[in-house]
Parts: structure tokens; C-alpha cells; sequence
């Protein structure tokens, strides 16, 4: 089985965490400011916190801007669940914006549109959360002028997008958001087995979010309510959660980390051969705009019917049967049974469900060999019965 995504392990990683397992500490030790710090200066930005996974990172992301209950969050439909389910951790409501589709990202004219309907009624969001699908980042100038104008805060879920860059500056630098949150699952760009990291440039929410990482509890006498009554002493200033991360996982973090330009560059290696390969084809890609580079987290493709002859489901499963693990990203958000019972329906936003029904995601990992994608373009090739001298 070729899988669509997988990590990459070196012996040098396994040696880091297994340096960890022989410390003293395998967590709230020294690995994790240093993965952090080391995170925060190759992005280019003030403060990273990591946690133990991205949905943590945008649920506390969401407590630290103050999202409650009657608050409004709007995000794509074109995106895992968390990237919803984060407002309604906090009892907020949850909207959507449709999908441009060609770059299959939030829609800025969709965007703009529904908050000029929102202040007309009333109900602008708090704020509005970015997805950088499959690596691509969003037009977060364009994003982020809206958020001033309309007054809404920017969350960048930037789970797919570790490496990438938007008009020179790296995804993380949290130029146009509040907060940037990245991914660190096994199928990502890299991999601390599971983990997130958010980044900031505000100190206050970097210290808010660090306070809700950890049960709201601090031991810094400065920040106590009364005096301290000795060093086991502690206080609980929030209601926070156990969404730490290990050493062990940040150890793993920091040694990949020594590999991430290269798993990027191999990411954009495979992605080029691929064009090459589909430029006639009768399938449909994702538009890569001039002013972002992608990190090729995922490689989408779009079975249209009507030029290929064949449905999705009809290529799904002749790829699956030759041993290609082609997954599709994503059921759109609103049609699960969760969010149809709020009162989402088909048909809401459309550009979103039809490029679901014709989504396919192809395998797209920094360790695939030539072979390996040779396979998978002549698979391809044999199930939309085109010919390819790949």
C-alpha cells in the first residue's frame, strides 16, 4: 500500500527521543521551550506554545480571544471538523464561508459579501478562522483588511501549511492574524507523532494561552492573587486543560525540524512531476497563486464526470484496489449529522460540495519514491484510460 501521506523517522530522531527517555524529565522539562523557541525563530515571530495537538491549539486559541457563549465563528466548509468544532467547545455559534474553486480556500468575495449581509442583520463574527488547505495559504491581506474593517479577530489554521509562505514571509509570522496554529499529526509536513503549535506576536495572549495549556494554574508569584505560601504553592486563575505536550514529542519536533526545508523541498520536487504528467489531463488541479508558496501537505485532484468519463468513486475505488491508499479531503463540514442538526443543509455553500464530489487526494509524502509515484500516475492513467509515458 502507497499511502497518501505518511511520516519520515531518521535514526537521528529516534536517538532524540530515546535522549529524552533516558532524562529526567518526559514532560514540562527543557525540550519544549527549546522546540518552541526554535519554532518561533524560523517562522519569524514573537511566541509559539505547543500543545498536544491542533484541535488543543484552536480550542484554546478560541478561549484566549475571548469566544463564549453567543459569540459567532465563522470558518471554510472545505476543512477537517476542527476546525469548527473549536467555537463550539466554548458554546459559540459556528457559520461558514464558501470556497474559491480554484485555489480551494476560503473565498474573499464570499467572504466579504456574507459580512456585508452580517452587519446588515447583526450578526458579524468574533472570529474567522482561515484554513490553508493542503499547504496553500490563504490571501491573508485581503483577509485580514475585512477583519479590520468588520472588527473580527483571525485565527490562521495553518495545519497544512508548516513551511509555507505567504508574500515572502513564512506561514507562523502571524502578520495578518492573531494567532497561527500548525500540526504536527504523523501525515503532516512533520511530525512530533501528535502535537500542535500556536504562534504570536501578543504577549498577552501568549501568556493567556500558555496558562490555559495547563488546568489555568501558574506558580508565578507575579501573577498570584495573594501571597505565596511556600514553593509547593500554586493557584488556578482559569479554567484551563491537560493539553500539554511531552518531551518526548517536542524532542522529536526539534530533530525534525533539522529536515524540514528538505521534506519541503522533496514535497515540491514530487508536486512539479506531477503537473508535468497532468497538464493535459482531464482532471482538475489546485491553483497555486504567485504570492504564496504551498507545503504540498496534500494533492488534490477533481474528477469531473462530464471530461473524464469516470465519477470519483468510479477512480476512488480502481486506486485503492491496485494498493494506492488515495484518501478524499474533505466532506464538507456542514453536511455532517452534527451540524445538519443545528440547521446546516446541502446545498449551502455549493462550491464546497462540489468539489467534494469530485475530490481525490493523491499520495503525497517527503519519503515517496520515483517508483513509487510512477506507480500511481500509471494507475491513474489506466483508470481514467488515458496514455502516460511516466
Amino acid at each position: 500500500m502507497i499511502p497518501y501521506g505518511r511520516q519520515d523517522i531518521s535514526e537521528s530522531d529516534i536517538a532524540a527521543v530515546e535522549a529524552v527517555l533516558r532524562s529526567d524529565f518526559l514532560t514540562q522539562g527543557p525540550a519544549i521551550p527549546r522546540f518552541e523557541k526554535a519554532m518561533a525563530e524560523y517562522c519569524g515571530v514573537a511566541h509559539a506554545v505547543a500543545v498536544n495537538s491542533a484541535t488543543s491549539a484552536l480550542h484554546i486559541a478560541c478561549r484566549a480571544l475571548g469566544l463564549g457563549a453567543g459569540g459567532r465563528l465563522w470558518t471554510s466548509p472545505n476543512t477537517f471538523v476542527a476546525s469548527a468544532n473549536c467555537a463550539r467547545y466554548c458554546g459559540a455559534e459556528v457559520d461558514f464561508v464558501d470556497i474559491d474553486p480554484e485555489t480551494l480556500n476560503m473565498s474573499v468575495a464570499a467572504l466579504q459579501t456574507k459580512l456585508e449581509q452580517a452587519e446588515r442583520e447583526g450578526t458579524l463574527p468574533d472570529i474567522v478562522v482561515p484554513v490553508h488547505f493542503a499547504g496553500q495559504p490563504c490571501d491573508m491581506a485581503a483577509i485580514a483588511e475585512l477583519a479590520k474593517r468588520y472588527d473580527f479577530a483571525v485565527i490562521e489554521d495553518a495545519s497544512h501549511a508548516v513551511g509555507a509562505q505567504y508574500r515572502q514571509e513564512r506561514t507562523g509570522a502571524c502578520t495578518y492574524s492573531e494567532i497561527t496554529v500548525f500540526s504536527f499529526h504523523p501525515v503532516k509536513i512533520m511530525t512530533t507523532g501528535e502535537g500542535g503549535l500556536l504562534f504570536t506576536r501578543r504577549a498577552d495572549l501568549h501568556e493567556q494561552l500558555g496558562l490555559l495549556r495547563s488546568h489555568g494554574i501558574t506558580r508565578d508569584t507575579a501573577k498570584m492573587t495573594g501571597p505565596s505560601q511556600g514553593d509547593w504553592y500554586y493557584e488556578q486563575l482559569d479554567l484551563g486543560y491537560n493539553y500539554r505536550i511531552t518531551d518526548m514529542q517536542a524532542a522529536l519536533g526539534f530533530s525534525q525540524m533539522s529536515r524540514l526545508d528538505e521534506f519541503l523541498a522533496r514535497r515540491r520536487d514530487r508536486v512539479a512531476r506531477y503537473d508535468e504528467v497532468f497538464r493535459d489531463w482531464p482532471i482538475s488541479l489546485q491553483k497555486q497563486p504567485d504570492w504564496a508558496q504551498s507545503a504540498h501537505h496534500l494533492y488534490p485532484i477533481r474528477i469531473d464526470p462530464q471530461r473524464c468519463g469516470k465519477n470519483r468513486a468510479e477512480v476512488f475505488a480502481a486506486l485503492r484496489a491496485t494498493g494506492i491508499g488515495v484518501n478524499v479531503h474533505y466532506i464538507p463540514v456542514h453536511t455532517q449529522p452534527y451540524y445538519r442538526a443545528l440547521g446546516f443543509a446541502a446545498g449551502d455553500f455549493p462550491e464546497a460540495e462540489r468539489y467534494y464530489a469530485e475530490a481525490i487526494s493523491l499520495p503525497m509524502f517527503s519519503a515517496m519514491t520515483e517508483a513509487q509515484q510512477d506507480f500511481v500516475i500509471e494507475s491513474l492513467a489506466e483508470a481514467l484510460e488515458v496514455s502516460t509515458h511516466a
